[in-house]
């Protein structure tokens, strides 16, 4: 036992001899490793991240702290930090049933590699830049609207489809030439109810149709969903864009926003053909997102190398912030700028100081039933483009409509939509003659051509005849009307001139009495007035179409500043 012990002795002392004769190892730091910390927010939580950098290279990323549901979210904590050091970015996908805590990890990632851009949740983001003075002789305004039916994302643990509509909104200012002065886009994203991600707008179907539910978003469906008038109400009027979604909404560099307002400054001075080339040449034809050195797909690799050195820095100045697609199964932002081209109008005006757009969806009860008694259900979505000046007042107005009905309506011309694929389809009057011709196809390719067919009140033209003129007409006089009148002056008139009732500018000969008592209270000029407007616009601002008003003064709270002179 002595002899042993004396030669682990022995052992100990010439290890630590050898040990002391060798120069100290010298810590990580020394040799270039990082170690950073990021936070982000899980479903359970605050989650966070060690990441370990050496040089321009991500070797390690860890999740050392979460409060995330062990079998839901902890795949993606085994699996997604060895798809980022894989990739040497967070641009990767989710792992599938993990939405939540994916973008959680993702975001804590970039909280940790840069928190001025990505600040920890609860923190400000950095100051956005000043805007940039822009002058031109001639200036136009556009609005353009792309829909698209997406098949996705994925499927829920019952393998039950997930389905979604996508909406691009594109707000630009031209010059005479064609070149974008000014642009803001936003999106609409609504997705079935068995979708896992929280913070997604649903729409279960119109009342009486059901859909899968994945209430607390934890990628298992807690049972079905039957739609009611009152839950139908409140799925639409809760619906926010992916800009009102604000810092909830994060994806793999950045929030939907951030990534947005660097493609806009992009684009800023191209005409749109030169926004599609820039497209063709610079985003991948297979999922359009800008290319990026690294990729394992053949065809981005080959059409990345193909670039110069100072296209290539361009590009990682792009991915830095952007890595979103602009025309995949999300959306078709580039055939929404395009639109807005397309659809411009030249502005007389002398300045802006801000760039305002307002979205607001409504639901109706009808309009009325079909002849076997069944509902008709629509949804109604108003758009407001405004230019407002230095004081809040409205210097130029565009205002458009979608209205989109049960195929059971009987009224040619209106947009469908039959609900989801898997719902049966829905009462059909196909001829439009007041009677119903059975019902539509539950088929995939009729819920994308419904749709692509959507078009707006504006986009329907001379064919939306209403009782006086048709809808774009009505719509025009309002217009004219509002310009040079701040948003509370907006209100203001609506509230002294409009019915009570429905929300109709007040007529002389009214047999409502509420009526006819608000009329006889105006004096002889509020009057004359009046009679102008109604020979040319007689529809209401806010009723069960949709509140017009409403949206007008939601271009302003969303109103971002610019600094346009025209010459």
């Amino acid at each position: 036992m002595k002899k042993s012990l004396l030669l682990l002795l022995c052992l100990a002392m010439a290890i630590n001899m050898v040990a002391c004769s060798k120069p100290a190892e010298e810590p990580a730091a020394s040799t270039g490793a990082e170690v950073l910390t990021g936070v982000g927010k899980g479903f359970g939580g605050e989650l966070k991240v060690k990441v370990t950098k050496e040089g321009d290279k991500i070797t390690a990323v860890e999740v050392v702290e979460h409060n995330e549901t062990n079998g839901i979210g902890t795949p993606a904590i085994e699996q997604l930090p060895a798809k980022i050091v894989e990739a040497n970015s967070t641009d990767v996908d989710v792992i599938a049933g993990a939405t939540v805590t994916s973008e959680a990890i993702i975001y804590a990632v970039n909280n940790a590699l840069d928190p001025t851009t990505y600040p920890a949740p609860g923190e400000e983001a950095k100051e956005p830049k000043e805007k940039e003075a822009i002058t031109a002789a001639e200036v136009y305004q556009g609005f353009g609207l792309s829909n698209s039916g997406r098949k996705g994302p994925g499927k829920d643990d019952t393998d039950t489809q997930v389905w979604s509509t996508n909406q691009v909104f594109a707000n630009v200012l031209f010059d005479g030439d064609g070149k974008i002065l000014s642009i803001y886009v936003d999106q609409l994203e609504v997705a079935t109810p068995n979708y896992d991600g929280d913070g997604m707008p649903h729409f279960t179907g119109f009342p009486g149709q059901s859909y899968n539910n994945d209430e607390n978003h934890d990628a298992k469906v807690d049972g079905q969903l039957t739609a009611t008038e009152e839950s139908f109400a409140a799925e639409i009027n809760g619906w926010k864009t992916k800009r009102q979604r604000g810092d909830s909404y994060r994806m793999g560099t950045g929030t939907w926003s951030q990534q947005m307002d660097k493609f806009q400054e992009i684009f800023v001075g191209k005409t749109v053909e030169e926004v599609e080339e820039w497209f063709n040449k610079y985003t991948s034809d297979l999922n359009g997102r800008p290319l990026k050195e690294g990729s394992d797909k053949e065809e981005d690799k080959a059409k990345y190398e193909a670039l110069t050195d100072e296209e290539k820095a361009m590009l990682a100045d792009v991915t830095s912030t952007a890595t979103m697609s602009l025309n995949d199964s999300h959306g078709n932002i580039i055939a929404a700028i395009k639109d807005a081209y397309e659809k411009r109008v030249p502005l007389d005006i002398k300045s802006a100081s801000a760039q305002g757009f307002g979205i607001v969806s409504s639901p109706r009860t009808g309009p009325g039933k079909d002849d076997t008694g069944t509902q008709v259900w629509s949804i109604n979505q108003v758009f407001a483009n405004t230019l407002f000046d230095e004081e809040g007042r409205i210097i130029s107005l565009y205002v458009d409509q979608l209205e989109i009905a049960t195929p059971n309506y009987d009224g040619d011309g209106m947009p469908h939509f039959s609900g989801w694929p898997g719902q049966g389809g829905y009462n059909y009057d196909e001829n439009h003659d007041g009677k119903v011709d059975g019902k539509t196809k539950d088929t995939e390719e009729n819920f994308f051509a419904e749709i692509e067919g959507w078009k707006t009140k504006r986009e329907r033209g001379d064919s939306y005849r209403m009782g006086t003129g048709t809808w774009y007409q009505q719509m025009d006089k309002f217009q004219e009307i509002f310009i040079g009148k701040t948003v509370e002056e907006v209100e203001e008139w609506f509230n002294k001139y409009t019915s009570d009732l429905n929300g109709r500018p007040l007529k002389e000969g009214s047999d409502k009495e509420e009526d006819k008592a608000k009329y006889e209270a105006l004096t002889d000029e509020e009057k004359a007035m009046l009679a102008d407007v109604t020979s040319a616009a007689t529809m209401s601002l806010n009723d069960s179409h949709g509140n017009i008003i409403a949206a007008i003064k939601a271009s302003f709270e969303n109103r971002v500043e610019i600094d346009l002179t025209i010459e």
